[in-house]
Parts: C-alpha cells; structure tokens; sequence
C-alpha cells in the first residue's frame, strides 16, 4: 500500500471547508487561468504571425530571381527571358543540405554543421512590374501593375476577392485589373467602371485602358494602396516586350526557415551569370524581425504566467503544511520519514496542479473555438492588419505547455516541502 497517497487522497479531499480549502481552490484557479492564459496566447500569437506572414508572403512570395540591372528603387522590372533551365522544374526541388555557421552568444564560431532542410520548393511563378498612375474624372492615384500568368498560385488571393471576378488569363489578354479596396473607394471606382492608367517610357507619357474587374482586401494597407493585379502580357504591351520576356520570377518554398538556406543554394548552384537571387528577409529585414518579436513576447507571456502559477502554488502548499505541523509531528514519531512525509504534500499539489491544468485546458482551448467560430474579439484592421484576432492551434504546443507546467511547478514546489525536514517531532505534536 502507497501510504503517503492514501494520506494525500484524505488530506485533499478533508479540507473542503477549512481555510485551507480556500487556499487549494485559489491555487487551482490560479493554476488554471495561467494555463488557459499561456494556451490563448500561443494560439493568438501563432495565428498573428502566419496569417500576416501569409498576406505578405502571398504577394511577394519567399525568393526573387530577376536581372542583374534592376534599378531596386523605381520597381519597374528589367525584362529577361522566361525560357530558363530551372522554369518550372525548380518546385521539384525536395530538401537540401547547407553548412550552417555556429555561434555563441552572437560570436561566429569558424566550424560549420550540416542541416538539412525542413522542406522544399513548394511553387515558382513569373510576374512582372510597371509604376504609373491611375486618372478618373475627379482623382489620381499613383499605382503599380503587378502582371502575373498562368502560372499565378490563385489560392492566396482568391481568399482576399471580396467583390467581382478574379482575372481570367486566358488564350488572350483582356485589359480586366484588380483593384484594392482602398484604392477603388479613393478613386470612387466599382467593378466594371474604367479608367486610364498613365505611365512613362523612353520619357514620354503613354495611356491605357483598364476595366475593374475585382476587387481585393488583404488588410495591409500599404500594399493593398501600392499594387493592382493585372494580365502580365499587359505590361509586356505596355513596355513593349517579346512574349517571352518577363520581369523575374516569385519562388515560395515550404517553411519559412529554409528561405535563405534556398536562397543561396538557387544563387549558387541553379541560376546563370546573368540573373539574380534575393531573399525577402534581405529585401524587407523589418517585417522578419517584427515576426521575430511576436516570439519574445510570447516567451514573456509564457514565463509571467508560469511564475504566477509557481507562486500560488507554492503559497498554498506552504500553507499545507504549516496547518498539518501536527499531523507531520504524529507521523515522524511513528517512523515516517522526511522524504515520505514530503511525498504526502507533493502528491497533494500533483492532485490541485492537474485539476488546474484540467480546468485551464477546457477554458483556454474553449475561448479559442469561441474566437475562430465567431471572432468575439475584433481588432482595428488599420493597426493590426487583421479585422479579429486569429486563433491556430497547435496540438503539439498545447501538449508541451501542459508538460512543462507541471513540470516546472513540481519542480519549485519540491522547494517548501523542505520544511518538513526542519520540524521536531516533540514540538510538533504539542503544537495545536
């Protein structure tokens, strides 16, 4: 017979009523509602970070192949030509291997590991760019034309047409463009209405007709302000270009970790002299390090939590033990040993650590299913780039949560069971 549990088992179930069955059921809410805080947190963290990852992302994708000669601050493209070795074959690319430097505490060591690869090239498309500006009767408007082809991957945008038709790339170009819904509101312009796009070449200015057939919102405004979707044999009319010839190409690999593993590799080893390869993270550091920051503020989430958990806990098995100082005198004069007696209040606290995790999970996983159904809490679109908070959960992170909380209470609360060890049991027993 395990005695130090059936002790437990008749300890935590006693003292209902007691003063000390307050304190158990504040610990066990306590326990709870840091559990169901830090489940929460990651969920709404994790979904932040992909679904904004996937708006930007959807419209530039991971790797740029372009020319060499591109002017990076005008973003009109340099044509070169879409017949390459690497099109469209590239997306058959599975994992690869790369050497990894190592570094200690931000010194680079001069050894290199071998990694692997969390996944693949998962698309390559082509597109291509041309800067103007958009004239209505009343407004104007400075745009780019983003030309895309067959080969576009729809299923990012189709997600963000929110009136209208998408653009139909078929056997011939139709002068349809997808406007924002920002843009089209500004310039007083709905599906069907048309309008003249100006832009400059070889120093003259030239027009042309566009007809709106979508509209779009992704919730960044200052892409949703910057770019229309357009037939990229459009712009390859506009700037006078062979049907072969194109912009650059957009590559999208699996895992966000891999970008620039892949990147090197493409520049490296795939792509000719003439070309050239950048990554979105050199391209636009600022939105890899704001993603980097959602990650330490959802370890101090994590740690605050935890914290306030270990200390109700420890408070309320402090408490334990000083209101059974008696019992423990009793039990020392009949033999018991410290670490037995030790074991009673661990397995008490085991028992009110997984009654909270049991009530947190129920409570944070339920307020998550409440928000990804009905989207109780709202954001500010403007600010956040997302009209209500996102919620994706990861059941493998839930799992480790619950993991490491009870196993970091159990650990600290090994602390104040000490005691136990510093109480006489002559005192103890006259003490009542």
């Amino acid at each position: 017979m395990n005695l130090p549990y059936f002790i437990a088992k008749r300890v935590a179930f006693n003292n209902r009523q007691s003063f000390t069955g307050l304190i158990v059921r504040i610990a066990v809410v306590a326990v709870a509602l840091s559990l169901a805080v830090m489940i929460v947190a990651t969920a709404v963290i994790t979904g932040f970070k992909n679904q904004i990852g996937e708006k930007i992302f959807g419209f530039w994708g991971h790797i740029h192949i372009t020319s060499t000669q591109i002017n990076r601050t005008t973003l009109e493209s340099v044509p070169i030509n879409v017949h390459q070795d690497f099109y469209p074959s590239l997306d058959t690319i599975g994992r690869i291997s790369y050497l990894e430097s190592k570094s200690i505490f931000g010194y680079e060591l001069p050894m290199r590991v071998e990694r692997k690869t969390k996944g693949g090239i998962r698309h390559i498309q082509t597109y291509a760019l041309k800067p103007g500006i958009i004239k209505t009767k009343k407004e104007i408007e400075g745009i780019v034309l983003k030309g895309i082809g067959k080969d576009f991957d729809k299923t990012f945008f189709d997600k963000f047409l929110v009136e209208g038709e998408k653009l139909a790339l078929t056997d011939s170009a139709s002068n349809g463009i997808v406007l924002s819904k920002q843009t089209a509101n500004r310039l007083e312009l709905g599906v069907g209405d048309k309008f003249i796009f100006y832009y400059v070449k070889n120093g003259e200015a030239l027009a042309k007709r566009f007809i709106v057939s979508g509209l779009y919102k992704t919730g960044l405004e200052e892409y949703d302000l910057k770019f229309a979707m357009v037939d990229i044999r459009k712009v390859q009319e506009i700037m006078d270009w062979a049907p072969d010839q194109i912009g650059g190409f957009e590559v999208s690999v699996d895992n966000l970790d891999d970008i620039e593993p892949f990147s090197d590799y493409i520049y490296d080893e795939v792509l000719p002299n003439e070309l050239y390869c950048e990554s979105i993270r050199t391209k636009y550091p600022a939105i890899f390090d704001w993603l980097a920051l959602q990650d330490i503020n959802e370890t101090v989430i994590l740690a605050l939590m935890l914290v306030v958990g270990i200390i109700n806990m420890v408070t309320a098995l402090m408490i334990l033990i000083l209101e059974r100082t008696n019992m423990i005198g009793i039990l020392k004069s009949l033999g018991q040993t410290d670490w037995s007696i030790r074991r009673v209040f661990l397995y008490n606290a085991a028992y009110i650590i997984g009654l909270g995790i049991a009530i947190g999970n129920l409570v944070g996983l339920g307020f998550c299913a409440l928000q990804a159904k009905y989207g109780i809490i709202k954001l500010s679109e403007e600010n956040y780039y997302l009209s209500e908070a996102p919620i994706e959960i990861n059941f493998l992170s839930i799992l480790g949560l619950n993991l490491l909380t009870l196993a970091i209470i159990i650990i600290f609360l090994t602390i104040p069971t000490w005691l136990i060890t510093k109480i006489s049991p002559v005192k103890a027993i006259r003490f009542k």
